[in-house]
């Protein structure tokens, strides 16, 4: 996989820091949103200085401040139905933009990437999360091509703008099959191709139908496809069976 950056775009739950650098450690709401303007869903999150490089630019060329506007976070998670009692793993977590959302909804998210200055900023936020949610996030620092799930660790998983950019994708699916419980789900959210205003370009994209052969390869089974619901995206549901379709 190479290097997995997210658009920079926390809610002003934490990005009040401006004002109030830490949320009340008893309030349990992890972001508490500001009625705002429909091209203006939140403030951006001040970057922690990491002195690696030019990780600030990095961050900054996928910040989008109309991306609440396009992704639809909250009917996005929704496809995953009632994740109360589960562990969720995002794949690709960068900045947080989904992990951090998924928090107050799950029993526990793990937040994946292969860079460890991602590694290092969800940390940053974690900090800064009402003591109610703290435990629930784990940050983990994956290898390119193996997530580091253990065996059926994850009853959820979600790959959001990554896909495309897992190298060896059916070796990578199988190692991650295994480390989603029988009868867990991954939800696959990317760019479709059609020189969008957002996203990479259509070179660097993976079809619908490409994704939805790599998935049915290692084992999976699709449970629900859209194409409309987001402008940009299409969204695939897969399963992993009970019951193992193929041999592992």
């Amino acid at each position: 996989m190479r290097h997995i950056a997210t658009y920079l775009f926390l809610s002003a739950a934490f990005l009040s820091c401006k004002n109030d650098p830490r949320p009340s450690t008893d309030d349990p709401a992890l972001f508490r949103e500001k009625p705002t303007p429909a091209s203006t869903v939140s403030d951006p999150i001040l970057l922690p200085k990491t002195g690696a490089g030019n990780f600030e630019s990095l961050v900054a060329d996928f910040e989008d401040k109309d991306r609440g506007i396009w992704q639809k976070p909250e009917l996005v998670i929704s496809f995953l139905g009632d994740i109360n009692d589960k562990t969720v793993a995002d794949i690709g977590a960068g900045t947080g933009y989904f992990t951090f959302r998924l928090v107050p909804k799950a029993k526990k998210v793990i937040g994946i990437d292969i860079d460890p200055r991602f590694i290092n900023f969800l940390d940053s936020v974690k900090v800064r999360l009402p003591a109610v949610y703290r435990d629930r996030f784990e940050s983990r620092l994956a290898r390119y091509d193996d997530p580091l799930l253990q065996p059926g660790e994850a009853d959820d998983v979600v790959i959001v703008n990554t896909y495309a950019y897992i190298e060896n994708r059916d070796q990578y699916l199988k190692i991650l099959y295994k480390g989603i419980a029988a009868g867990g789900q991954l939800l696959v959210i990317d760019f479709k191709k059609n020189n969008l205003p957002v996203g990479p370009p259509d070179e660097y994209k993976v079809s619908l139908a490409q994704v939805e052969r790599e998935l049915n390869a290692a084992g999976f089974k699709i449970s629900k496809i859209d194409k409309d619901m987001l402008d940009y995206q299409y969204i695939i549901l897969a399963t992993r069976p009970a019951k193992p379709n193929i041999e592992h």
